[in-house]
């Protein structure tokens, strides 16, 4: 066999195998109105972190101080999510390298229009956005966590090797194949397509699968069920034949035992010489929970439970049947009981979450999807007794579709899926949180703090609080002497500080106040401005102030319902009492 390297220096090697594409250097801003937009990856909105601010909760949560404990769905992009998410204090020390799995069924870029969203990207924007929240994804996973990412052909071979290039190739685990489709195309110009893929990367080598707890991956001599359901089978607590199985060649292992009636019981070999039990005194006293006693024509004997485990199981294989985890008609049905016949363009069967949920996560885990859409992610995950994040930027998805269906699924209303199949009957809850506006604007090119963001009722409050007199001259809001005080309704970063401290003049310091204060803030803005500082908006002042801001809203959103119009002022059609809970 000849060798193909021969001749070949190693000190000829050089980069590495990636996936190229227009733009990639560059950054995306996605705006409200579905659009994106590319932007140098050093724009201060690429980096902006965005607060979480509280829109409602539903059945049993949390106090407001761990209000990141709970389940959360939130309402806006998922890369400000994610971003929050790894970014914001209170956020960061739940979910930073803290999420046992990821599950993402992202626009398939199929270049078609559903009804809930557009699938039609350009191909480079598509991969940046992907490549982003990827990114994002691994921060927050846990060594041993895992990311599933589901699509069909239509992008599935550049997404592979995208996930190559952030994940490591070393950590590709597998590509599952769903067989989404009970019946053919008819209408197919070539191929009628059957299946969509899934994806699955390890964040680490610590990662393991969970092997397919289910009737027919245990094997068969796991005959019998103990109180609890579990299975196992039996074997004689007396060594058979050979050897090892006598009392000359065992003596310690030579004693009695007693029977359910009192009897002694000795282990004799089928021609009546004395033989060996399999374990000592010390383990039959410890384990005697494994012990069963039956009785036959040769009197007592006792027998000893091996129950399956995870090792015992068989691993999962990379086809996955319409008929063992449902199909797209599956999920239709799903989602038309649940809404009373208004349908999803692409939901996913709840059979198909649960396997993967089971296989990639534990009781407690936190499981993330931040392609929401219906909710099947978190509902399954909610059933499952996982703890769950859902982020979905379409406000009408949420209202139609996910709200509607988690609230269901907390009070015990939920009659599809695996309901049944699980015994599912209601409990817990989850806090609905909003993705902040961006604090950040343009103007004259120039990328400049909002208006809205550092001056107001909380800046004229903070300025007063701390002895400045108020005067709104952008950035700042407030001066005494040479120091100058800027408020801003955001959380402050490293980012947002050397964007204020390029405002001062060189004899001037400043005070930055925040709604939030990211823990390198004060440090970065020392940096660039000696003698500056960082400070947290006190208490009091946002306790008033969020209060103020939670009555506003709410008088906006009744006013809205009441005039058929949306919060933001645009006509609707829809139901007042769907009205009410977007």
């Amino acid at each position: 066999m000849g060798d193909h390297n021969r001749g070949v220096s190693g000190s000829q090697y050089h980069g590495r195998l990636e996936l190229t594409w227009t733009n990639k250097d560059q950054a995306l801003l996605w705006s409200e109105d579905g659009k994106y937009r590319w932007v140098p990856p050093a724009d201060y909105r690429v980096a902006e972190v965005r607060l979480l601010h509280d829109a409602g909760e539903v059945g049993q949560v949390g106090p407001h101080s761990r209000r990141a404990a709970d389940n959360l769905l939130i309402r806006g992009d998922a890369l400000n999510a994610l971003t929050s998410l790894a970014r914001i204090p209170e956020f960061q020390r739940e979910y930073l390298g803290k999420v046992k799995l990821a599950y993402l069924d992202p626009p398939f870029n199929t270049q078609q229009a559903f009804e809930q969203y557009d699938d039609a990207l350009e191909h480079s924007v598509w991969l940046t956005m992907m490549r982003d929240r990827l990114v994002q994804i691994k921060r927050l996973l846990r060594e041993d966590g895992s990311v599933w990412v589901h699509l069909d052909d239509s992008e599935v071979s550049y997404c592979r090797v995208l996930m190559d290039e952030v994940y490591g190739r070393e950590n590709f685990v597998a590509s599952v194949i769903w067989e989404k489709t009970d019946s053919p195309r008819m209408d197919a110009d070539y191929f009628s397509g059957r299946h969509d893929t899934i994806l699955v990367y390890r964040r680490s080598p610590a990662f393991r699968i969970r092997r397919l707890d289910t009737e027919d991956g245990i094997p068969k001599h796991y005959n019998r069920l103990d109180e609890t359901g579990a299975r196992y089978y039996t074997k004689p607590l007396r060594a058979m034949g050979g050897q090892g199985s006598t009392r000359k060649a065992r003596p310690s292992l030579y004693y009695p035992m007693v029977a359910p009636d009192g009897t002694q019981v000795w282990p004799k070999l089928s021609d009546g010489e004395d033989g060996a039990w399999r374990w000592n005194p010390a383990k039959v006293q410890r384990d005697q929970h494994l012990i069963e006693w039956v009785r036959g024509r040769r009197g007592w004997a006792p027998y000893f439970r091996i129950y399956a485990s995870d090792e015992t199981r068989k691993p999962p294989e990379t086809i996955w049947f319409h008929s063992e985890v449902g199909s797209t008609r599956t999920s239709s049905r799903e989602i038309k009981a649940m809404t009373g016949g208004t349908s999803f363009a692409t939901p996913k069967p709840e059979g198909l979450l649960a396997r993967i949920i089971a296989i990639a996560s534990d009781e407690g885990d936190v499981v993330l999807d931040c392609f929401l859409g219906s909710g099947t992610t978190a509902a399954v995950a909610h059933k499952l007794g996982r703890r769950w994040l859902g982020v979905e930027r379409s406000a009408d998805t949420l209202t139609t579709f996910a709200i509607l269906r988690l609230e269901k699924v907390v009070a015990g209303d939920d009659a599809g899926g695996i309901t049944s199949v699980i015994g599912w009957e209601g409990g817990g809850g989850f806090r609905i949180l909003d993705v902040a506006p961006s604090m950040f604007v343009e103007s004259r090119g120039a990328v400049v703090l909002a208006d809205w963001a550092v001056n107001g009722h909380l800046a004229e409050a903070t300025a007063a609080q701390l002895g400045y007199e108020f005067r709104f001259d952008p950035p700042f809001c407030g001066s005494k002497g040479r120091s100058l005080l800027a408020v801003v309704d955001g959380l402050i970063t490293a980012e947002v500080v050397q964007l204020i401290a390029a405002s001062l003049e060189p004899n001037e310091r400043a005070v930055v106040c925040g709604t939030a204060v990211a823990v390198d803030a004060d440090a970065a803005l020392k940096a660039v401005s000696p003698g500056s500082r960082v400070r947290r908006i006190p208490a009091s002042i946002l306790a008033d102030y969020r209060l103020a801001t939670r009555r506003f809203f709410h008088s906006r959103e009744v006013q809205a319902v009441q005039a058929n119009l949306d919060p933001n002022g645009s006509p609707t059609d829809k139901p007042t009492v769907e009205a009410a809970r977007s």
